[in-house]
């Protein structure tokens, strides 16, 4: 299974959806509403979802399909429903929107103005086909403008050179002779209830790639080459097992995990980690594996998990999206535990079917099997609670904890949203 392969966008799909359609035409009508046509304030993601969701038990009952186009717009193709069945589906949709004036306008011939176009797919195939073509090369174009317009601004915001073979050794040969004790980093793992403090439940020890190579190498670009990072931090992961391995044993009774790559798993070091652990002290320690090594070779991760788990460490799944969550069954993976990394897409369950399906997915995983992670701000734990989350990490509960000992840490649950 290829990771980084892109999905196709919306605007392919109608396409060759429409496409497709020229055999299947009777009875077919669509509606494109033109929700990029509304002011700023009134079409933003959540504006859109609600709208997809309004038509959706209307396109489902007439075998139809929905898309959402990226620049915002809605279209929806449907069969065998009348006009005036479409036409009180459009009216639906100028209600939600009811304050904008793009809903107030009119064309004058009893239709829905700048706001909607329907199409009768069956007599005029060929137009709703342009249309959808049309879209099709608008969001090449725009997607073309963005990558040359990212590409000059990361010109203009890094300059550093990417980071090469020479300067891989180099940073290799200080990780080496360098005691990494003064860069080693701790981030708690926090549960959260509902109006409480957060309570640290264990920490991750890692070692900020960055931070070392800010001190090494400050005019190299780390980012820029993925596979040498990739290589380096199997590097790190033999060196934190060895500074582990030294740590006293008052350390090793510490609930703690550690991120490590399937290879340092199956590695020599990690044998030696393993054979410097007093008796019962693995019960303390979660291994952290990346989902896109299981991805890579399952058989690899599984026999690295199985070992682990043999030994007596806990296992978690780390690196899991909103979008790659539905492929991750925590049992048929195996692991005690799944990180999932928080991003805007997520909302309230209720407002999107998207986030309904996560919360299904995060009850089957179970409430205390799923860690929300990189969690900015108190958003994102309340937002996480809604789904059924319980445990967070990230700066936000760093700075509670930091916090907390003043007396004044904000209250999760009671936080404004987007601080």
């Amino acid at each position: 299974m290829n990771g980084d392969a892109p999905l196709p966008s919306q605007e392919y799909l109608l396409v060759d959806y429409a496409r497709r359609l020229d055999r299947h035409r009777d009875g077919r009508r669509a509606v494109h509403v033109h929700l990029s046509k509304l002011r700023p304030q009134n079409r933003r993601e959540h504006h859109i979802r609600i709208a997809a969701n309004t038509v959706e038990d209307f396109v489902k009952a007439h075998d139809g399909q929905p898309f959402v186009l990226s620049m915002g717009d809605l279209v929806y193709v449907v069969k065998n429903s009348t006009l005036p069945q479409l036409d009180d589906s459009v009216m639906k949709l100028r209600y939600l929107f009811s304050e904008d004036p793009l809903t107030q306008l009119d064309d004058g011939g009893g239709g829905h103005g700048k706001f909607a176009t329907i199409y009768n797919v069956e007599t005029n195939h060929g137009r709703f086909l342009e249309v959808c073509e049309h879209a099709y090369k608008e969001d090449i174009a725009r997607k073309r403008r963005l990558a040359e317009m990212e590409a000059d601004s990361a010109v203009e915001r890094d300059d550093r050179k990417p980071l090469g073979p020479g300067q891989l050794s180099k940073l290799e040969d200080f990780l080496a002779r360098t005691d990494l004790t003064s860069v080693m980093r701790r981030q708690a793992v926090c549960a959260v209830a509902a109006n409480t403090q957060p309570k640290p439940i264990f920490n991750e020890l890692y070692v900020s790639i960055a931070d070392l190579a800010k001190t090494v190498l400050p005019d190299v670009n780390l980012a820029a080459n993925r596979w040498l990072v990739q290589h380096l931090t199997q590097v790190l992961d033999q060196r934190v097992l060895k500074l582990l391995a030294k740590a006293d044993d008052s350390a090793m009774q510490m609930s703690f995990s550690v991120n490590l790559n399937v290879s340092t798993v199956l590695a020599q070091e990690f044998i030696d980690f393993d054979d410097s652990l007093r008796t019962g002290s693995r019960g303390t320690i979660l291994v952290e594996l990346q989902f896109i090594d299981a991805m890579a070779d399952f058989r690899a991760f599984a026999f690295a998990r199985d070992f682990c788990k043999e030994r007596g460490y806990r296992v978690c799944l780390d690196g899991v999206t909103d979008v790659t969550l539905p492929f991750v069954d925590r049992a048929r993976f195996g692991v005690d535990l799944i990180k999932l990394a928080w991003n805007t897409d997520l909302c309230d369950p209720g407002l999107d079917r998207k986030s309904e399906q996560v919360k299904e997915m995060v009850a089957n995983a179970g409430r205390t099997r799923m860690i929300l992670t990189r969690c900015d701000n108190a958003e994102a734990v309340r937002i996480g609670q809604a789904l059924g989350i319980s445990m967070f990490q990230g700066r936000y509960l760093d700075f509670v904890l930091q916090d907390a000992s003043r007396k004044v840490a904000p209250e999760v649950e009671h936080h404004s949203r987007g601080a």
